[in-house]
């Protein structure tokens, strides 16, 4: 490293937010530019660790020393090159991933880790200010044809890297716009549409073909795709939520997350959503904690909703590690987004009961506070005699997870294997399932998960297709990855 004593000289620093007064009207991501001198010194306390566990913490492999390194020399280009070498996409992990990266820095074992995450992002985004990220069509053609259905994160990654190996590629998206849940389950505050927009133009230019309103299975038909392309890879993102079938269910009020976000988004993008902004002025629950809860929780706020709670089945998670959590292992922390920093309650070891309404319209959760204890070995969760109580809504967003791709006739259709309950393609390590020369990446195959997993799996994916059209390929892989959920540092 240039400057091996870099973590004792500087402490860790990352981008101020904006004034919450300010960006609350508006829908611009809420981070402030951070300088590049700031930059500089954040990448001088990347130590010679001699085993960088940040490698085993991000699922894509990213040459993390390195491009810190290169930062702090201010070797910017070089740093995009090794950064890209490893991530098809790094404005999107920079803006949208958790970091188990951070989380797995040796210098975070007694200090506060490196700033991975902000320096991966400012390395794109210079970039892209640059005119470094240009199209790089490949030189040949090899005559085949893949067919990709779904243009999430993973979609985009196998995509790019088919089309680098001279394969032709055209991506079907069900959507009216391209990138899946970049597009429409990400709200604009966290990553604005532009971002996507500026990396979609240059795949467009590599040769891609993108195919938008184009639902498999229901107005494409499957024969289509077997018909006309040598192999397909599924890489539907995870939309189908997870339910609540509790009394009082059918109230109106009562919404899934996504419904709630997607016309936002629209919205967003100068759509005629009319007068869309159901939050406003209203008393709004959400039910789930997890990301997809605090992306509503953002919206709300924006809509200028008149009280929000956000409830959690699970236990207040602790501020920082314990003994069943060390290091370098991925610590459930409490976590604060730049939503909760907006307002609001949130509420932990709660279930909700049933729901009351008043002329076929919600107006209150009935809910219960919940005792969690540990038997046999596992932990398991009572009702607390007594606790129960009452939250005033007008508006319920449930936003507990998701359950699978919702392609569940298309898999039909192609005779897919698939597993039972929460739905995901079953595949071999080369990404082929038991259809002959139809693959499977991301939430598809592994069910909800990180934006990382589905960019690592879309990398790996096109690999196996590769191999079966090819009989080799000289496409980059990290197969050492494979089955590495349960180890350190991973998610």
């Amino acid at each position: 490293m240039g400057q091996v004593d870099g973590f004792l000289k500087f402490g860790r620093e990352t981008p101020k937010r904006r004034d919450v007064g300010e960006r609350l009207e508006d829908w611009k991501e809420v981070y402030k530019p951070f300088p590049e001198l700031k930059l500089v010194e954040q990448g001088a306390r990347c130590m010679d660790c001699g085993v960088p566990f940040c490698h085993t913490g991000c699922p894509l492999g990213n040459l993390i020393p390195d491009w810190n390194d290169l930062v702090y020399r201010q070797n910017w280009q070089e740093a995009i090159r090794r950064l890209h070498s490893t991530n098809n996409f790094p404005e999107f992990t920079g803006r949208l991933c958790p970091a188990p990266c951070e989380e797995a820095c040796v210098l975070g074992i007694n200090e506060p880790p490196v700033t991975i995450k902000n320096i991966e992002n400012s390395i794109i985004d210079r970039a892209f200010a640059e005119g470094w990220v240009v199209a790089e069509p490949p030189e040949r053609r090899t005559g085949k044809k893949v067919a990709i259905v779904g243009s999430g994160p993973a979609g985009l990654a196998c995509a790019q890297q088919l089309n680098r190996a001279g394969h032709e590629v055209t991506v079907f998206e069900r959507a009216d716009r391209i990138g899946g849940l970049l597009r429409y389950g990400i709200p604009e505050f966290k990553m604005e549409k532009a971002v996507l927009d500026r990396r979609l133009q240059q795949l467009a230019e590599e040769g891609i073909v993108f195919r938008t309103n184009a639902d498999v299975g229901v107005n494409v038909s499957v024969k289509e795709l077997q018909d006309n392309f040598d192999a397909i890879v599924l890489c539907g993102g995870a939309t189908a939520p997870r339910d609540l079938p509790i009394p009082g269910r059918e109230l109106k009020g009562v919404e899934y997350a996504m419904d709630f976000l997607t016309p936002q988004n629209k919205k967003c993008h100068g759509d005629a959503v009319t007068g869309y902004e159901p939050a406003r002025g209203k008393k709004v629950v959400i039910i789930g904690g997890g990301d997809t809860g605090a992306d509503c929780l953002g919206t709300v706020h924006r809509h200028k909703c008149d009280a929000v709670v956000q409830l959690e089945l699970l236990p207040k998670p602790p501020e920082g590690r314990n003994e069943s959590m060390p290091w370098p292992y991925w610590p459930t922390i409490l976590r604060t987004s730049s939503a909760h920093e907006e307002g609001g309650q949130r509420d932990w070891s709660v279930v909700t009961e049933s729901f009351s309404g008043k002329d076929g319209h919600v107006t209150h959760l009935n809910c219960a506070r919940l005792e969690w204890y540990h038997e046999n070995g596992r932990t398991n969760y009572r009702k607390l005699a007594g606790s129960e109580f009452q939250i005033e809504a007008d508006l319920v967003l449930l936003a507990m997870g998701f359950t699978g791709t919702g392609y569940s006739d298309l898999l039909t259709q192609l005779g897919v294997e698939k597993t039972a309950g929460i739905e995901k393609v079953i595949a071999n390590d080369d990404y082929m399932t038991n259809v002959p020369g139809v693959f499977a990446a991301g939430d598809a195959r592994r069910g909800q998960s990180l934006i990382v997993w589905a960019i690592w799996e879309g990398r790996e994916a096109a690999v196996g297709v590769d191999k079966f059209l090819m009989g080799y390929s000289d496409l980059p892989s990290n197969p050492q990855l494979l089955g590495r959920d349960a180890r350190a540092g991973a998610v």
